[in-house]
């Protein structure tokens, strides 16, 4: 077998044992002295040597991580419940996580890790982003010839319009319906760019394959089922490139957004100070290190950034590239597509373009 169908398989046990939902509880090497539970949007295999390694420093501490979608990440805390508390909140649905800290849901922390945060990555010392991730284009290398390869969205934009490229149902994105990330990204694709209602209609077009989550996603892009996926997490696209996936990965040379992975500390930790020292720890060198080596995102304090950036890192990548990335800044400004108004008008427009077929099969008698 070779190592990368073997490693295909291995993923694929993993994401079986790890589903969104599930729990791991890491138990303190020493007698346990501190419990801390945390709901991630983070994979547990990508976040598990994280949690070891503040064990390592904090050995009478227990962790429990719950892996969550991002937006269950913020339903769940909503809910209440015993079962839905938790010490500290972690995910990549930053817009939804300053609604939290925007409604009072948030514990404000401050610390000397904190106060050398960017001004752009916290916000009222509530929402703190731990790490930065470019969002890019993935494809196939078997699938997708080098000349083809498109480095903007109007070069994607002529891809897709070409009928000689033969990728009706071979493209595929977030399902923004279902994720928080998508439409965030869906949502702040079309206040920076002026083609993105063209770009979803012509993925409606070409019936894009819609997904939940990044790794059914890459998946489908590693076996060949796609040949594309555009607007996905670059640090679980690495992670697979490192694995020996058939992938490329572009960073778009019109804008590349950024995403920011944001903790939070919940009014109702039973455990804020123990929260308080993890989220330190992640802002940490030490922290931020193993965030970029093992799990592959990137460091947020500019400090970090050199030696143990990711690829995917802009210390890895020419000045023009640098100028392309556009950081999504925490603050109120993520507030505006969560109105339940602009939100339902949104998705409208949204299945209206990138699912003409659905909205045609409803209206058929």
């Amino acid at each position: 077998m070779c190592l990368y169908s073997f490693l295909t398989l291995l993923h694929s046990f993993l994401a079986a044992s790890a589903a969104p939902g599930d729990i791991r509880t890491f138990k303190s090497p020493q007698p346990t002295a501190a419990h801390l539970r945390i709901h991630g949007s983070t994979d547990i295999e990508n976040f598990a040597a994280v949690i070891s390694d503040y064990q390592r420093l904090n050995p009478g501490t227990e962790v429990e991580y719950t892996d969550l979608v991002a937006q269950d990440v913020y339903a769940r805390h909503l809910q209440g419940g015993p079962r839905a508390s938790a010490d500290l909140l972690i995910s990549s649905g930053m817009d939804l996580q300053t609604k939290l800290a925007n409604d009072g849901h948030a514990l404000a922390h401050r610390s000397p890790a904190t106060a050398a945060l960017p001004a752009w990555s916290q916000w009222r010392h509530e929402a703190f982003g731990i790490s930065y991730e470019p969002v890019v284009i993935v494809y196939n290398k078997r699938l997708l010839p080098a000349a083809q390869v498109p480095h903007t969205r109007r070069q994607l934009l002529a891809l897709l319009r070409d009928p000689a490229a033969k990728l009706s149902g071979r493209v595929g994105t977030y399902d923004v319906a279902r994720s928080s990330v998508g439409y965030l990204l869906a949502t702040q694709d079309h206040q920076l760019g002026s083609m993105a209602g063209a770009l979803q209609a012509a993925l409606g077009d070409n019936r894009v394959v819609l997904e939940e989550r990044t790794g059914p996603l890459l998946d489908r892009v590693a076996k060949g089922e796609l040949a594309l996926a555009y607007n996905v997490l670059g640090s679980y696209a690495q992670a697979r490139v490192d694995a020996g996936a058939p992938l490329g990965i572009v960073l778009p040379e019109d804008y590349t957004l950024v995403l920011l992975r944001t903790a939070l500390i919940p009014r109702t930790a039973a455990n804020a100070a123990e929260a308080g020292r993890f989220l330190d720890y992640l802002l940490s060198p030490r922290g931020q290190s193993m965030l970029a080596r093992h799990v592959g995102l990137q460091p947020v304090l500019r400090a970090n950034a050199a030696g143990d950036g990711a690829p995917l890192g802009p210390q890895a990548r020419d000045g023009a590239r640098v100028r392309a990335l556009r950081p999504i800044p925490l603050g109120p400004g993520l507030l505006v597509y969560l109105d339940a108004l602009k939100r339902r008008q949104f998705l409208d427009a949204w299945r209206s373009t990138v699912q003409p077929q659905r909205k045609a099969g409803a209206a058929a008698p």
